[in-house]
């Protein structure tokens, strides 16, 4: 198939402020490309990720998307989710019910809610929850390079994403001082939180590690702080309502809006569009 010009966006996500979140790549037309080109076009960009929009193959769904990293497809990611769902907007999209949006993807539908000029997603459920076995928390302990004592917590929260290990560490202090083994990660997908103490403006500090899809420290991430809130609310060390930041170590200051409410827990962040025109694909 020869190349055509297909409309392209690119986004900042998780943030209201230029530069300082996490960005996305979408093609609004993905129709027609295949796996091999859509994962291409993702190396190419070499952002955490990209994403092609497609027409929804689900009754339900207002669009479809599959989300690239540059390292490989991903079933579900968040910041993506998002993103995605300004820029479907952004271009037309309407959806079937008024301030409700139902995105499809590997995962099935996921449904968002428009908060506004904000957007947040349904955090999916949990697919695998509870402590890891002794030797992940050991692999743990070596990729942070901290002992075993100061880990309060190692647990799932794989929410049919990356299959995320949480390890919970006593301050936000501690988690910005982590200094990653990168090579003692392999095989590991891996997010680390620490609590503010009270009074700040935010309720905990983030960092995600993915380095099996070429994305060593990701800025900002959905879908690790949505099976995070599941957790931490769940589990009482959290209210039901949050912020959450993450991204500091890169330079960003990402904002994750977190509030639970009649048994769904809501992701929500702020899009910033920045770069709008055509892609030959």
């Amino acid at each position: 198939m020869s190349p055509r010009s297909r409309p392209f966006a690119q986004v900042d996500v998780f943030t209201a402020v230029p530069l300082k979140g996490n960005a996305l790549a979408v093609v609004v037309d993905g129709t027609g490309l295949d796996e091999t080109q859509m994962q291409a076009f993702a190396c190419w960009t070499n952002l955490s990720e990209t994403t092609f929009l497609l027409p929804p193959t689900l009754p339900e769904a207002d669009y479809r998307v599959r989300i690239f990293t540059p390292g490989g497809e991903l079933p579900f990611a968040g910041h993506p989710t998002l993103g995605s769902a300004h820029v479907w907007l952004r271009h037309g999209g309407v959806p079937k019910t008024p301030g409700r949006i139902v995105q499809e993807s590997a995962i099935g539908a996921v449904t968002l809610r428009q908060d506004g000029e904000r957007l947040a997603f349904a955090a999916p459920a949990l697919v695998r929850s509870g402590p890891v076995p002794a030797e992940v928390r050991d692999q743990v302990v070596r990729c942070l390079r901290v002992a075993d004592t100061q880990l309060l917590d190692v647990v799932w929260v794989d929410n049919g994403g990356p299959p995320w290990v949480a390890a919970r560490l006593e301050t936000a202090e501690a988690v910005l001082a982590i200094q990653p083994d990168f090579l003692a990660m392999q095989g590991l997908d891996l997010g680390v939180v620490g609590a503010y103490p009270p009074g700040h403006e935010l309720q905990f500090e983030v960092r995600g590690f993915v380095p099996g899809l070429s994305v060593p420290e990701d800025p900002v991430t959905g879908s690790l702080n949505a099976g995070l809130a599941l957790w931490l609310i769940g589990s009482g060390l959290a209210g039901p309502s949050y912020t959450a930041g993450q991204g500091q170590v890169l330079g960003r200051d990402g904002r994750i809006h977190v509030h639970s409410e009649g048994g769904t827990c809501w992701i929500g962040g702020d899009v910033v569009p920045l770069i709008e025109g055509q892609v030959l694909l």
